[in-house]
């Protein structure tokens, strides 16, 4: 855990603003939830799974399950990315991990629900970012149908890890944005309380070789900060509004 002076030390140094976002059937929103399965939230789930509850983690799996049951009961759009991949296909630099066809690269046991929701698009991905994990064999892609089809124009994005998976996919989408390749996404925005991503202190990373330390609280603030950089929107709460009157 970072000491408190290190923690004053990267709030003066990358200073991260983060709004309030209000939802309302106003505009077409969507919701993404990004990894939240077995091997990267549930305790020892698998090689990349907590090894001890793990607060942050947690936090995110609570918010994403409080968000998602908003979304079923407007019957809003909501995409899920599954990490999964082939045993024999490995994902360098990473130990085998979120293995298809296992309990590891399912949803976690309380989102297992979205497995049978109409609104709902799961997506297996056998890399990190997403929006190329959306791309089919004859050159399509299912997230970008998946936005035109349901004509979004704000996504708000939560899952694990914030600085790897979330951030990648939330470049990805942006860069995609900026090109006209997603219209009629307006917005893209991150909830930092929806998000974690795991600890690797320097202590523990240093008896692991080739590992690189990944101090949690240092990370997910770099993946919000390297977000909102791209372009996209961070915001630290969630509400919902009424739709106005015509």
């Amino acid at each position: 855990m970072l000491s408190s002076e290190a923690v004053d030390l990267l709030n003066n140094e990358l200073p991260l603003e983060q709004d309030s976002l209000l939802l309302s059937g106003d505009a077409t929103n969507g919701l993404v939830l990004v990894d939240v399965v077995n091997c990267f939230c549930t305790v020892g789930a698998g090689n990349l799974a907590p090894r001890y509850p793990d607060q942050q983690i947690s936090g995110m799996v609570n918010e994403s399950v409080r968000l998602a049951r908003v979304f079923s009961e407007k019957k809003w759009p909501m995409f899920a990315f599954l990490d999964s991949h082939h045993p024999d296909i490995p994902e360098h630099p990473y130990p085998p991990h979120c293995i298809a066809g296992t309990d590891e690269s399912r949803l976690v046991p309380a989102l297992q629900w979205l497995e049978n929701e109409p609104n709902v698009t799961l997506r297996c991905k056998d890399c990190i970012d997403g929006f190329l994990g959306s791309v089919e064999k004859d050159g399509s892609n299912v997230f970008v149908d998946w936005v035109k089809n349901n004509q979004i124009k704000v996504i708000l994005v939560l899952g694990i890890c914030t600085d790897i998976c979330v951030l990648d996919f939330v470049c990805s989408a942006l860069s995609a944005r900026n090109r006209g390749f997603l219209t009629p996404l307006e917005d893209v925005v991150v909830y930092s309380g929806g998000c974690a991503t795991f600890d690797l202190p320097v202590h523990v990373a240093s008896s692991i070789k080739g590992a690189l330390a990944h101090p949690q609280e240092l990370m997910h603030h770099i993946g919000l900060y390297m977000a909102k950089g791209r372009g996209a929107k961070v915001v630290s709460k969630v509400s919902f509004g009424m739709v106005k009157e015509a």
